[in-house]
């Protein structure tokens, strides 16, 4: 359904938001009903391969997630046949990257998403700005995703199975194989330190398309296919410990890079990559429940930021955040579903994110205490970014006349949404691992608290431009490895060049060679064929000129041919 919208073009338009929102709606339909029955189906693909889906515990959480925010978007922002087939297909490959019980399917949705996300965020083709944004970001994942061809390959080689479950089985050195591509593609999927520079240039899409990247589909499988793996993880022992570093690097990193941004949607960009690295420090510490959790709350809570901002981009025509001062005041009940979402990404008690980002802590709180400090450190970012984003928004002057920046359908989205962000984090506390304790909940309540109002009545100071610009990493990727390369490919494309006209001379001097002799030969016979011809030429004639047509001369030339003949004889008879 998604490709046949995505190509149908103006035809298509009319009938596309209709058709769009009928097919999410049928698709999360299934989705509850999935999560409800737990199906699972598998078809042979190969020899002794099988290409499987299931849906288990955590997994019918994701899906009935994935499902609700495309909807939502589809509800909020009613696009063409292009934009609703492209987001169609997005979500459809998303579930089944959640859903694959096998690497060979999850390839397959893991590629789908990819594409798709290029796309979507090249989404205005005809600008070449937003074209090359779109680029980074799929050649970056891209290059990550190398790793599971890597990890399929050693897992064909070590087991002869691409079977999720069979992984932490594989004998060594392929389970350190299968692990580390997978580490990899993760983490650069979930735009985790130092591979999240791509996700800055994937704001260059639409604002709803960022709802849905940011929220539960691509950005998110990476973080959750660890979250799945992670017995896989445990059993190299280096692994998870490698990944639940990384997630905290990240939600510290990021968190400080979200707090330096100008711009409202590169903040909410930031801001993904910082909570995603709570839900890869759950997958490292083995609390998949509670980064399920927070993966699921974190979805709902971005989608409503990112469909608000959206709506005020599109009324204000500008993102920084100067140029959006007072738009909370002006746009009222789009600024009350923010600040309400901005709240629960903050993590203030006893909102959703707080309960499950105390959840993840406190399961690396069993395994590390050092992972612990760090995250409580990254726990209160949040709360400073959060604050700052809304300062801005509801400052301005009072006396300016409200407006109303969303139609109603979009604002009823929009409350739903963030009123399940708000309340859903009470709702999955029964699947969490570790339930924090009551110490743990008042320190990072009392910390979040703490961190906006300073946040809010610190007076706004320019940020160091290294953070501004998410620490120059795309700018050093293509100082050590993009210039490089094309360097490199300039250098070989021109010798290949020089030796392509090399091949092309060689067989041309070959052949002028050759003329030489060749010419000479065809010369002289020439010259002989000319000599037989012109002396078979006079023998004919001698031989016409008896030939006269008069009897005696014919009587006379017998007589004397037979003498000559008995002459002949004597001779031969003599001797």
């Amino acid at each position: 359904m998604g490709a046949g919208l995505a190509r149908a073009g103006r035809r298509a338009d009319r009938a596309a938001p209709g058709v769009g929102v009928g097919t999410a709606g049928a698709v999360l339909a299934l989705a509850v009903a999935a999560a409800l029955l737990r199906p699972a189906a598998r078809l042979p693909l190969l020899a002794g391969i099988d290409a499987g889906v299931a849906v288990g515990g955590i997994e019918a959480l994701l899906v009935v997630t994935t499902a609700a925010v495309t909807l939502a978007v589809l509800l909020f922002a009613a696009g063409g046949g292009r934009f609703t087939g492209l987001v169609l297909l997005f979500s459809g490959a998303m579930l089944l990257t959640t859903t694959a019980t096998g690497l060979a399917p999850l390839l397959v949705g893991w590629e789908v998403m990819g594409a798709a996300s290029w796309a979507l965020i090249g989404f205005w083709w005809r600008e070449p700005d937003r074209v090359d944004s779109a680029g980074v970001a799929f050649l970056t994942t891209r290059a990550a995703d190398l790793g599971l061809y890597v990890a399929a390959g050693a897992a064909l080689a070590g087991a002869g199975s691409l079977a999720l479950v069979d992984l932490a089985a594989l004998p060594r050195p392929w389970l350190d194989v299968v692990a580390a591509g997978i580490v990899v593609a993760a983490l650069g999927k979930s735009a985790q330190f130092p591979l999240h520079f791509w996700l800055s240039r994937a704001m260059a899409g639409p604002s709803p398309v960022s709802a849905l990247l940011h929220s539960a589909t691509m950005v998110a499988a990476g973080a959750f296919l660890l979250l799945r793996l992670h017995p896989l993880l445990a059993a190299t022992g280096w692994a998870a410990p490698l990944v639940a570093w990384a997630g905290a690097l990240t939600a510290v990193v990021l968190g400080l890079i979200a707090l330096a941004q100008t711009d409202l949607k590169q903040l909410l960009a930031a801001s993904t990559s910082a909570q995603l690295g709570f839900v890869v420090l759950a997958a490292g510490v083995g609390g998949a429940g509670g980064g399920t959790a927070h993966l699921v709350a974190h979805a709902a809570t971005k989608s409503a930021l990112f469909l608000a901002a959206g709506a005020w981009l599109g009324a204000v025509g500008a993102g920084s955040l100067a140029a959006l001062r007072g738009a909370a005041r002006r746009f009222p009940a789009l600024g009350a579903v923010f600040v309400l979402a901005a709240a629960v990404l903050a993590g203030m008690p006893p909102l959703s994110l707080w309960l499950t980002k105390d959840a993840v802590l406190a399961a690396a709180l069993v395994r590390d205490p050092a992972l612990y400090a760090v995250g409580v450190v990254a726990g209160v970012l949040p709360a400073a970014y959060s604050a700052k984003a809304v300062r801005y928004l509801v400052g301005g002057d009072r006396d300016e006349e409200p407006a109303e920046a969303a139609p109603r359908v979009g604002l009823v989205v929009l409350a739903l949404l963030s009123g399940a962000a708000a309340v859903l984090g009470i709702a999955l506390l029964p699947v969490v691992d570790v339930v924090p304790a009551g110490w743990e909940l008042a320190l990072t309540g009392c910390l979040a608290v703490v961190a906006a109002g300073a946040a809010w009545w610190w007076p706004s100071r320019r940020s160091p431009r290294v953070l501004r610009d998410w620490l120059d990493v795309e700018r050093g990727v293509r100082a050590v490895l993009v210039r490089p390369v094309l360097l490199a490919s300039d250098r070989l494309a021109a010798a290949d060049d020089a030796l392509g006209r090399a091949v092309l001379a060689a067989p041309a001097g070959v052949l002028r060679w050759a003329r030489g002799p060749v010419r000479r030969a065809e010369e002289a016979l020439d010259g002989a064929v000319d000599a037989v011809a012109r002396s078979t030429g006079r023998l004919g004639r001698y031989a016409r000129r008896p030939q006269t047509g008069q009897l005696h001369q014919y009587y006379a030339q017998a007589a004397v041919g037979l003498a000559v003949l008995a002459g002949l004889v004597v001779v031969v008879a003599w001797c």
